[in-house]
């Protein structure tokens, strides 16, 4: 049974808001085996819009973020990403508005806190650094502020924790000022305070960024912050369910998209499955 407040539910974005990615009747395949890894994907993502990707493992959440991050092409379909179709427009160019947070960046393991977010300035894992004006250092020391990591400025990135990680990527990200912010698991082999710390963080950020898009891939609902506005379920490369959380994220649906049966319930501004099997 799905259980929640109508004030604990944020409200959908404004009509009209201007698209940040679309992707429309998207395919991928493998061109060695011709293997389906998306199949026909219709999803679009406006401004202020805050995203779940949901589905288990091999439904495809990965290859999306990649189209919308304009790291790939699709095989066949469209996908417009800031105003520019894929195949028209130099993907360089795109890729420096759009910020990409994954546990599995390779970042040097020396580089202190406050180099891994200024490389976010010109998208490199070395620092250039005859690239960064006093501007540029000025916004990442205003960046480690604002994540609250700022005491991570001259500490190795190899001795942070999961949560100090995630935090400096996220500020790296930043860095670029993007539209559209993607985090690729971001949650990954954290503690539960450095879970609950990294849902705080995103929670802000939407309400600091009104117009920053952001899609979160994650396989728990309990790592959704408040601001989640709307989910995709993915399964087997199709779409399953779209749209406001609050419609997306019940009981059936989630049961369908997962192979067995699900229970959702929404508490105090947070979501929570666990399996009906006992």
């Amino acid at each position: 049974m799905t259980t929640s407040e109508p004030s604990d539910t944020p409200a959908p974005s404004a009509p009209g808001n201007r698209v940040i990615a679309a992707l429309h009747d998207a395919s991928v395949r493998r061109l060695t085996t011709g293997q389906v890894i998306l199949d026909a994907i219709d999803w679009t993502v406006r401004a202020g819009e805050h995203w779940a990707l949901l589905g288990p493992n091999g439904a495809g959440k990965t290859t999306v973020l990649r189209l919308v991050g304009a790291l790939m092409f699709p095989t066949t379909g469209t996908v417009e990403v800031l105003g520019h179709r894929l195949g028209t427009v130099d993907v360089r160019e795109l890729r420096a508005a759009i910020g990409l947070v994954s546990s599995a960046q390779k970042v040097p393991q020396d580089a202190t806190g406050n180099t891994v977010v200024l490389t976010g300035a010109t998208g490199t894992v070395q620092p250039l650094w005859g690239k960064y004006d006093d501007a540029t250092r000025e916004r990442a020391h205003e960046l480690l502020t604002e994540l609250e990591c700022k005491d991570l400025a001259d500490r190795p990135y190899g001795v942070c924790s999961g949560g100090q990680r995630a935090r400096l990527l996220i500020a790296r990200a930043l860095m670029a000022n993007p539209s559209l912010l993607l985090l690729d698991e971001p949650f990954n082999a954290l503690d539960l305070p450095s879970r609950e710390d990294l849902i705080d963080t995103m929670h802000r950020l939407a309400e600091t960024r009104p117009d920053l898009a952001t899609v979160t891939v994650t396989h728990h609902l309990e790592e959704l912050s408040p601001a989640i506005g709307h989910a995709l379920l993915l399964r087997d490369g199709r779409v399953q369910a779209a749209g406001p959380v609050a419609d997306t994220l019940t009981d059936s649906r989630m049961t369908a998209c997962f192979g067995r049966p699900i229970q959702v319930t929404h508490h105090n501004n947070r979501w929570h499955a666990h399996s009906g099997r006992h």
